[in-house]
């Protein structure tokens, strides 16, 4: 019969600091409010290239997010 000495567990360790907490976050609230806001919507004109401000106004939120999550992801990315 083999003996096994159990080997003690290390103590259990203080929890990583999170590395969330920055500021820049905050700025991925814009497009998220922004395009909530119905006063913006609610108007027919101006007509860009014959497109209705409501479809115009949509597409430059998807760039207006795709640019703020970009500069958000660059200003928090670990070096």
């Amino acid at each position: 019969m083999s003996t096994t000495e159990e080997t003690p567990s290390p103590p259990p360790s203080e929890p990583p600091v999170r590395s969330d907490r920055n500021h820049w976050y905050w700025l991925l609230l814009v497009p998220i409010v922004i395009p909530l806001m119905p006063m913006l919507y609610n108007h027919t004109d101006p007509i860009l290239w014959g497109i209705p401000r409501f479809y115009w106004l949509q597409l430059l939120f998807v760039v207006l997010s795709v640019g703020i999550t970009l500069v958000v992801y660059r200003q928090t990315r670990r070096r």
